[in-house]
């Protein structure tokens, strides 16, 4: 089996908080259990790139109405603990920052077009597409709903909320950036009168986790504004127990403590 997470972050690539951590231990972890799980993510011009070589693996093009992009997907030539691919667009992710630009709505809509053509084009398949955070919400909608993309329509998607405050949504003057798709589809777009990633990938992903149980039920109550779609939709639901990279957050190694510790008894 082939997973292929699609995310903003990435550890030790680009971190801004918990997705980055988990989508750095995951596919890790996976490998281990004999899973193949790769990570596809934006390139940021930020101090892992300045460090690294990357081999070139594939080159296309995409538009968003009538702006043209090109791009090209590298991977590191050192390797990491499991496959990375990052996405390169001139002019959307050549910048040092994650988030907060005025254009992150074509950036990660032209992220999620680009990865799409990226898998069009592979001989192999992944087997799941697993998409995380608002920033990916719409690759389950495409992958069902817009014609140039119909060849992967049958591949399983799941969506992970890592935190639904963020949700991304915005008017729908940007809907001339989409590429054709169903008219009659519209509603898997809408919520509360915006266009909301998080809700699209919430109705359109053929399963839905977010990072615990407990985060599940809380989100029933609590998701800004999402609580009547989360119950509605509730039998996709799965609640999964994140876990940490014991190596990475190890008290007996990690640098950044002024005293390492561990649970073992002080030798006498």
């Amino acid at each position: 089996m082939e997973i292929l997470n699609v995310s903003a972050e990435c550890f030790p690539i680009a971190k801004v908080g918990g997705l980055a951590d988990v989508v750095g231990a995951l596919p890790k972890y996976q490998q281990r259990e004999g899973v193949e799980s790769k990570v596809i993510m934006p390139f940021y011009n930020n101090d892992f790139a300045k460090g690294q070589d990357f081999i070139q693996m594939f080159k296309g093009n995409l538009k968003l109405d009538r702006l043209q992009y090109k791009f090209e997907i590298l991977t590191p030539r050192n390797p990491l603990d499991f496959p990375v691919y990052l996405v390169h667009i001139p002019g959307l992710f050549d910048r040092p920052e994650v988030y907060s630009y005025e254009d992150d709505v074509e950036r990660f809509l032209a992220f999620q077009l680009a990865v799409l053509e990226w898998i069009l084009q592979l001989e192999e398949k992944p087997d799941i597409v697993h998409a995380h955070d608002h920033h990916t919400g719409f690759m389950a909608f495409l992958m069902s709903h817009a014609p140039a993309y119909k060849a992967i329509k049958e591949i399983p998607t799941v969506f992970t909320i890592h935190n639904a405050q963020y949700q991304g949504q915005f008017g729908y003057d940007k809907l001339r950036y989409f590429p054709e798709f169903d008219l009659k589809k519209m509603g898997f777009l809408d919520w509360d009168g915006s266009i909301n990633p998080l809700a699209t990938a919430i109705k359109c992903s053929w399963r839905v986790t977010t990072v615990s149980p407990g985060y599940l039920e809380e989100l029933k109550s609590n998701a800004n504004g999402l609580e009547e779609l989360i119950i509605r939709e509730s039998e996709k639901f799965s609640g999964i127990l994140n876990g940490i990279d014991t190596k990475v957050w190890n008290p007996e190694t990690d640098e950044f403590l002024v005293r390492n510790y561990s649970n073992k008894a002080p030798k006498s």
